[in-house]
């Protein structure tokens, strides 16, 4: 095990391209035995080629990269790139046998003569004999490894690791001093608009630090409104304004014309309406960007508003007379102490016989908490001495220079060995999102899946709790920062890559070739070259884009994805951008992830049949029965300006198709009455409630999301019926109801509700107007863990909820109950109840007390719930002071605005 440590990474792509491969030819000789006839003994034929080999690079990689008679690098470079040519192969044939299907279009593909007769093509002949030769140069060169090890992905439960904290939940070592002296400075001193940089060397924790005091409670409760704006070197002034107009106008759109005086102005009319205001400025390297900001404050004296900064850079920390707040590396005893909790937890201690070696890598690392948690993220739980011994060498090669930032990549290098192989590209694919970007794991993990890195024998709900594991394991090794916990608190719902990180993931990702960034300095308006196209296979298109970017008249045909992201997540300002041109420079695209972009369908993108994941944005009323050729697709986002969207009823052919995500309601049509299959979907949000008939949901029946908005009438109506097909779905967790807000006909809870109190953990309502007494329909839902209710869900007075009710429930969101006065919970619901939430409830009198006694309670949340703050600070009071001594067990109270209910509304 130790001697495998030393041994640097074998090539993820090449492993990856295998292992794609080996699944792609095995599905086409399952699932498409017609499309592949005369053919299926080539296909047979390269199957037992690639086999062995998968089952090499699976096995013991050690022997492989650290054999002498062969050159390793070069080896994995020929495996990858004879995969590759062999996938292209594969795809080249089966868009002809397409072809062939509909002569028409093939004017639409410029490779269509490519293959006239797969039988004799002479490529694929050239491509087995490779195969061979390099399935031979292996079995001569070394014995495969006898040993066996159990794969991770067998079952979902076995592939969970133990997870770690989220970054937001961990007490950072040594931090406790400077964030109260940055929070004093804060709170105190000029009553003028006032700048409070943090300044220090990559990887000290300066964005730790600021988050760590940007969510104290102490600065919560002092500023009106608190907002956070990450720069980063490629930033635009425009974008950081309306970064921090979305704050107070959720909606931009209607702001992207105006320049940059006219939007300061905007900002400006909105701060002197409210309190004291907190801007933070994360990673700013240019002077200019404080100074600029500064102008959206107005200039009043006594107003206290603060703007902090994390910057590297000395010249912007102490420019125009700022005070910095200097970010020292930590003690050795801090050091010890931060690996010591990262690696064992916090109750427990670092063994005797491992201390020693702790202190001497801890020593190395120069008091960089950025190291230290990076290593002990490769040591997590280890109790093997051979291994810190390994680890302990290893890192003192690499000691810490301040003066040179790429120092700190050889610690994140050393974590990264220490990943499993199978994982090792799931990682580095981070680096595609912009640095400091917000990463939705959602999106993430259905990326992972769709590009083929994520290593299962699983399909469907299974490949993603696989995928959900990969990310968890990240966050427990402290290579990806937890940003937000969804509602149970127990998975993670965005991340975020260090910068140091993110750095070594594009370094390492194109020296593997696993993905090719497009970055172009503005003023910069040359396609830049592909540096090796037989092993491109994704370009990342990030911020400053040149003027038509896709090569006219060029088939690019090994890009495989092409990934567009804007850093500030807004649209990217292309004009000119020949998007039309995708189809023919990308044909056998497999992502495409252009939602930054305004597109517009021709009939040519629906040739691009190899299509498993699809963001696109645009103008798009209809989306026609084309849509039906995109047999492969898994996912499909559309985020259109129209008011309305149609799909057709081709979407049914989609067999694959498992997650559909619009921004405004879909018009989907029933399903051909002469399909039997089920549909893969498991996602869907949003549809229009008359899209919800019978024969849908029956096809749809493995649904597991499913976001309904317009006027539910037709579902919850008096005595309406349209909500008895419900109990097709078997499988409903999560359920959005979003009444449309000019539905003025009562709604009731229908009692087919109870249809899905075996599966649904999640229920959102929004404008339904329910009457409290018909809550108590929910309180029996058996499996309910979070209920939102929004914008008058319930209406009525008084609520209270029948005894042992709720149960399950561990989050409650109650947002906008206009009429709601009396909340009585005399008979002890809630009894799992962990976190409460109610926003605008102005007229609720008081929080229940009974709230106090519950066991699991941890935190509660009042926005402008003004007549109800007394009486949830007394339960506060009333639960600590039942806490037991030297227990870890912490209850949150945020209330929100501070001061006198009177005054504010």
């Amino acid at each position: 095990m130790a001697e495998k440590i030393l041994v640097a990474a074998v090539s993820p792509a090449a492993t990856k391209a295998v292992n794609f491969l080996v699944d792609s030819v095995s599905k086409l000789l399952i699932e498409n035995c017609k499309l592949i006839e005369g053919a299926e003994g080539d296909f047979k034929r390269l199957l037992r080629e690639i086999e062995p080999l998968n089952e090499l690079l699976a096995a013991d990689y050690a022997e492989v990269k650290s054999n002498s008679m062969i050159n390793s690098d070069k080896f994995f470079q020929n495996i990858q790139r004879t995969a590759y040519k062999a996938e292209d192969a594969i795809d080249k044939f089966l868009v002809q046998k397409m072809i062939d299907q509909d002569k028409t279009i093939a004017k639409f593909l410029p490779f269509y003569k490519w293959i006239n007769n797969w039988k004799m093509a002479p490529e694929f002949k050239e491509i087995l004999e490779e195969m061979g030769e390099i399935r031979q140069l292996s079995q001569q060169a070394f014995q495969k490894s006898t040993q066996t090890t159990q794969h991770p992905d067998k079952s979902a439960s076995d592939a969970q690791e133990t997870q770690g904290p989220a970054e937001e939940d961990i007490e950072v070592v040594g931090f406790d001093e400077p964030a109260n002296e940055v929070m004093k400075r804060l709170r105190e001193g000029s009553e003028d608009l006032d700048v409070v940089p943090i300044v220090g060397m990559p990887g000290l924790g300066k964005t730790t630090l600021a988050r760590k005091v940007y969510n104290d409670d102490y600065i919560d409760d002092h500023f009106y409104k608190r907002i956070w704006v990450y720069v980063g070197q490629s930033y635009k002034l425009k974008n950081i304004l309306l970064d921090i107009l979305k704050e107070f106008a959720p909606r931009t759109e209607e702001f992207k014309d105006k320049n940059e005086d006219q939007l300061t102005e905007v900002i400006r009319n909105f701060v002197v309406e409210g309190g004291k205001y907190l801007i933070v400025l994360d990673d700013v390297w240019e002077a200019e960007v404080v100074a600029f900001v500064k102008k959206v404050f107005p200039n009043k004296k006594g107003r206290c508003d603060r703007i902090m900064v994390t910057t590297r850079l000395d010249r912007v920390a102490n420019a125009k007379g700022a005070v910095p707040h200097v970010l020292e590396p930590l003690s050795p005893v801090e050091s010890f102490e931060l690996l010591e909790n990262r690696v064992f937890g916090k109750t427990n201690k670092c063994p005797i016989e491992l201390k020693e070696y702790g202190e001497k890598i801890v020593k190395h690392c120069g008091g960089v908490p950025l190291a230290i948690v990076v290593i002990a993220g490769a040591l997590g739980g280890c109790m093997d001495e051979s291994e810190w011994r390994v680890v302990e060498k290893n890192v003192g090669k690499h000691l810490m220079n301040k003066n040179d930032h790429k120092s700190c990549l050889k610690f994140v290098e050393t974590s990264y060995n220490h990943l499993p192989t199978e994982k090792k590209a799931a990682f580095l694919y981070l680096g595609v999102f912009p640095q400091g970007f917000d990463i939705p794991a959602w999106k993430l993990i259905r990326l992972w899946i769709a590009e083929g890195l994520i290593e299962s024998d699983f399909e469907g709900s299974e490949i993603e709790e696989i995928a959900e594991s990969y990310l968890s394991d990240f966050a427990s090794r402290n290579l990806v920062m937890v940003m937000q916990k969804k509602s149970n608190s127990t998975q993670i719902k965005t991340c975020r890559v260090h910068d140091m990180l993110h750095e070594f993931c594009n370094v390492e990702a194109k020296r593997i070739s696993l993905f090719q960034q497009v970055n172009l300095k503005p003023g910069v308006r040359v396609f830049p070259s592909i540096e090796d196209p037989s092993t491109s296979r994704r370009l990342c298109i990030q911020s400053s884009i040149p003027y038509n970017f896709i090569p006219k008249d060029r088939i690019v045909q090994h890009v495989r994805s092409l990934l567009c992201f804007s850093s500030t997540q807004k649209q990217i300002d292309l004009t000119n951008l020949e998007v039309d041109l995708i189809p023919s420079a990308f044909p056998l695209i497999r992502v495409l992830d252009i939602q930054s972009l305004v597109f517009e369908f021709s009939e040519i993108f629906y040739r691009l049949f190899h299509l498993k994941y699809i963001a696109i944005s645009g103008e798009f009323p209809v989306l026609p029965p084309l849509i039906g050729n995109f047999w492969n697709l898994q996912t499909l986002i559309i985020h259109t300006s129209h008011s309305t969207l149609k799909i057709a009823d081709d979407i049914w052919k989609m067999l694959r198709l498992r997650h559909l995500h619009t921004n405004i309601p879909a018009k989907l049509p029933p399903p051909p009455t002469q399909t039997s299959k089920s549909s893969c979907l498991q996602t869907l949000s949003k549809v229009t409630p008359d899209s919800c008939k019978e024969t849908m949901l029956a096809k749809a029946c493995h649904l597991k999301k499913l976001g309904i908005e317009g006027r539910l009438t037709s579902l919850l109506g008096t005595n309406k019926g349209g909500f008895d097909s419900f109990e097709k779905l078997r499988c409903l967790e999560h359920l959005k109801l979003l009444n449309d807000i000019d539905c003025i006909e009562e709604l009731h809870l229908p009692p087919k509700f109870f249809s899905l109190q075996q599966t649904l953990k999640k229920l959102t309502l929004s404008s339904t107007y329910f009457e409290w007494s018909e809550a108590d329909t929910l309180g029996q839902l058996e499996c309910l863990k979070v209920l939102k209710l929004k914008d008058n869900a319930f209406t009525g007075e008084t609520w209270k909820p029948k005894k042992g009710s709720f149960s399950k429930i561990q989050v409650l969101w109650i947002d906008r109950a206009e009429s709601w006065e009396t909340w009585d919970a005399s008979n002890h619901p809630f009894q799992n109840l962990k976190r409460l939430v109610l926003l605008s409830c102005y007229k609720l009198k008081a929080v229940p007390h009974e709230l106090a006694d519950l066991p699991y309670l941890q935190e509660m949340r009042l926005e402008r719930t003004f007549e109800a703050v007394n009486s949830a600070k007394e339960i506060k009071r009333e639960k600590l002071g039942k806490q037991a001594p030297g227990s870890n067990y912490k209850f949150n109270l945020i209330i929100f605005p501070q001061g006198d209910a009177k005054a504010i509304q």
